[in-house]
């Protein structure tokens, strides 16, 4: 009786481990994919602003003919941003991208013509309400791969993470460029 006790322990224990291991792995996938997913957010995001930028520059170059060095800024962001490929690399392109927009707003503030244009509104605010949204899809991103991150590496899933080769993610950071106050001169 004692045998076949132990028995149906040593299944139970069994089964338990392989429980564990499946949710495990599940969650881990769970977390990874949101993780794309949150990438993907802010992905669309970007998209949505780089497809407003034309249409800004536009509205703006009749009025600031003498202003070339921050239309070119603006315009070579946007190109490094198209060639971006990752999230570290993008990262990276879409901070330069947000402090050559923060520029040509602050330079449009010495031209009231301009900041009473109609489009130049309407972009202005489609570009402040699409920069508040990627502003949230980055922290949305940031907190999925904290908490895959964690998950990843916590004991006993930190064994499962590295049995299935579920690898390191990046977190969505600003540069030491970006994170300065933006300075323009006249």
């Amino acid at each position: 009786m004692a045998l076949g006790t132990l028995a149906w322990v040593v299944i139970g224990i069994v089964v338990l481990v392989i429980l564990y291991l499946i949710l495990s792995y599940n969650r881990l996938i769970t977390l990874r994919n949101r993780i794309e997913n949150a990438w993907s957010q802010i992905d669309v995001q970007l998209k949505r602003r780089f497809d407003l930028i034309p249409n800004l520059m536009e509205t703006v170059k009749g009025y600031m003919k003498h202003e070339k060095d921050t239309l070119k800024e603006v315009t070579e962001a946007r190109t490094s941003f198209l060639n971006a490929t990752g999230p570290a690399s993008k990262a990276q392109a879409e901070n330069q991208l947000a402090g050559a927009l923060k520029t040509i707003f602050a330079v449009a503030e010495s031209y009231p013509k301009l900041q009473a244009s109609e489009n130049f509104m309407q972009l202005q605010e489609e570009l402040s309400g699409t920069e508040s949204k990627i502003a949230y899809a980055r922290q949305f991103y940031n907190d999925n791969v904290l908490e895959y991150e964690n998950k990843r590496e916590r004991f006993p899933t930190n064994i499962i993470a590295g049995m299935f080769n579920f690898t390191t993610k990046e977190f969505f950071k600003t540069e030491g460029k970006e994170r300065e106050n933006v300075h323009v001169k006249f």
